[in-house]
């Protein structure tokens, strides 16, 4: 094979590329996973976590390193699902999927490829905290992006 048409081939598997990555980004939801079906509270508890590292829990044993600290009630269950919401509100690309009067579920989105991690909030009035879990849909690693979402969630509810 010559030069030139080996150059021409690399350059068609370079556009096909390109467009494959281009259809990705712009049909991201084809990376946002199916919405968990065993979430939710269940005598006073959030689901456990996978085994996977791209989850994590402040219902879960200290030593464990999904554990994260429950974020504080600000006033009433309320009020506070009200001051939640509005910090909630802040965030890019999130959706809130379900609202009870103890609880709320809520989907943030990666923005290049739209990976969605559900996150969800337990307005527990006996310990007066917020118990948390957020756990990704699809793969094995989040780089510490629930954990870190949480703690931004956590300053900025502190700040409202």
């Amino acid at each position: 094979m010559n030069t030139v048409k080996s150059k021409q081939i690399g350059g068609y598997i370079a556009i096909a590329i390109a467009l494959i990555l281009a259809f990705l980004v712009w049909n991201n939801h084809i990376f946002a996973g199916n919405v968990p079906t065993n979430i939710g509270i269940n005598n006073g508890k959030l689901t456990a976590c996978p085994s996977t590292p791209n989850c994590i829990n402040s219902q879960v044993p200290v030593n464990d390193s999904q554990k994260i600290a429950p974020l504080q009630l600000r006033g009433d269950i309320p009020a506070t699902i009200l001051k939640l919401k509005q910090a909630i509100a802040t965030m890019p690309r999130t959706n809130i999927v379900k609202e009870t009067n103890n609880y709320l579920h809520v989907e943030f989105a990666s923005k290049l490829m739209g990976f969605v991690d559900d996150i969800e909030f337990y307005f527990d009035k006996d310990s007066k905290n917020i118990q948390v879990r957020s756990a990704s849909r699809l793969g094995e690693s989040d780089w510490g992006v629930n954990r870190q979402r949480i703690e931004e969630i956590r300053v900025l509810l502190a700040a409202i």
